[in-house]
């Protein structure tokens, strides 16, 4: 049994609808917090998408191949991010989520400014080790805020207007990036990124209020054991199942999203700068839209069924993965445009779906630590393994003439994967509803 915690109702905004009014000040405009998750979002995904911008120029500045660049791009970055993923989630099922959030950018954003500063590749990695740490106090903590701002009928719209931020971001990192690159060299994307995230964050700590958390009793929220809440998380049958298709879905979409660019760059003959701005926006804004549209139509169907939501995504990822393997084997950049926008409008919003069915599921003393379990396996599968199996098979396979043929070999062994994640998602739905009564049982007795 868990101690249970109630949270602040979410439209509550003035201190007088608190027990305790002149202890409380006022929330902040839950629209304001939401642009300021979705600005430091933005920035969180354009420093993963700027390393995968500039993938030829690193390698030609330190003479590394596509193995070691799968590196940098995957476990140098996502390993410690996987890993410091719970004990960031667990800090914000109790502590203040704002100041883990803000601090969690100040970090991130001070070694994106270090890994402008790498001499060899050896430092890139660690410098990009330091900014997985960082990421790593983002999105479960983000989520559970957005969880206590927005009532549960508005959380499909926030956490969709959440998740455009990895569009914007994509755009930023893979068009923004090269073009800074073009006239100031590649590090010079990574410190103009950095000083930006500084700023953000000493902002958002300034500006975000803590919705108040307090126990029946009235007393400070506690936290149950860590180890009863991963046994009873982990025992649940719904949660191990989306897990499942958050990992094989992130498996999918991050490995093509981070050597997308490079395949452009080899199939279609485009400069890196063309590569990146090409495929960005070619993906990108479809995707912008997907995303919208999916987080419009979880609402409405949330109030009939938060397991349709949850099979909305993980149709919507199988869907996905047929287009975009059908992208990497087309040798026609005018038909991997065209089959970009069904992709990216049936893939935009897919992750919205399973977080906000996690929302859903958890209970609140839960929420956070929930969340960070489902993070910490699908980055592992999704960031750690994905980018590094694609391009150790790309190595394995080409050689000087063979153009984009062994990137594509590597990206279709690890592309199909999502089929498994999805026919997950379609499990998880039957126990979906029988799960969620039991957590919350076991939450409040």
């Amino acid at each position: 049994m868990f101690p249970h915690s109630r949270e602040s109702d979410p439209d509550m905004t003035h201190p007088s609808a608190h027990s305790g009014a002149a202890a409380l000040r006022p929330l902040t405009n839950r629209w304001l917090v939401l642009s300021l998750l979705v600005l430091i979002a933005v920035l969180n995904y354009a420093d993963r998408f700027l390393l995968s911008g500039m993938a030829q120029p690193i390698k030609s500045a330190f003479g590394i191949g596509d193995a070691m660049m799968g590196l940098l791009m995957g476990p140098a970055f996502a390993l410690l991010y996987t890993i410091f993923t719970i004990p960031a989630a667990r800090l914000a099922d109790t502590r203040s989520r704002v100041m883990i959030i803000a601090g969690g950018c100040a970090v991130w954003s001070l070694f994106t400014a270090l890994s402008g500063m790498a001499a060899d590749a050896w430092l890139l990695a660690l410098a990009r080790v330091g900014v997985g740490i960082g990421e790593a106090a983002y999105q479960a903590p983000a989520a559970a805020l957005v969880a206590a701002y927005f009532p549960i009928e508005q959380r499909g719209k926030a956490l969709a207007m959440l998740g455009t931020a990895i569009y914007f971001g994509q755009i930023a990192g893979l068009a923004g990036g090269p073009a800074m690159a073009e006239q100031w060299g590649w590090r010079s994307a990574f410190y103009a990124l950095g000083l930006t995230g500084l700023i953000v964050a000493a902002a958002a700590a300034l500006i975000i209020r803590e919705p108040q958390r307090e126990t029946v009793a009235g007393s400070a929220p506690v936290a149950p054991p860590l180890a009863a809440v991963l046994r009873r998380i982990v025992a649940t049958p719904s949660i191990r199942l989306i897990a499942l298709l958050m990992a094989f879905g992130m498996l999918s979409g991050m490995t093509f999203g981070l050597w997308g660019p490079a395949l452009f760059e080899r199939a279609y003959g485009l400069s890196n700068k063309e590569a990146g701005s090409t495929f960005a926006f070619t993906f990108g804004l479809p995707g912008l839209v997907g995303m919208i549209l999916f987080g419009a139509l979880a609402d409405r169907l949330a109030r009939r069924s938060q397991a349709a939501v949850l099979g909305l995504g993980a149709a919507s990822i199988a869907a996905t993965s047929t287009l975009i393997l059908g992208i990497v084997w087309t040798d026609s950049l005018a038909l991997a445009r065209a089959l970009a926008i069904p992709a990216g409008l049936l893939g935009g919003g897919w992750s919205v779906g399973v977080l906000a069915t996690l929302q859903y599921l958890l209970p609140n003393a839960l929420r956070a630590t929930g969340t960070g379990v489902v993070l910490l396996i699908s980055g592992f599968l999704g960031s750690v393994i994905g980018p590094v199996l694609a391009g150790q098979m790309s190595d394995w396979v080409a050689d000087p003439a063979s153009g984009a043929w062994g990137l594509r070999i590597g990206l279709s062994v690890a592309m199909p994967l999502a089929y498994i994640g999805a026919w997950s998602g379609w499990r998880a739905m039957r126990s979906l509803e029988r799960d969620r009564a039991a957590l919350h049982d076991g939450a409040e007795g």
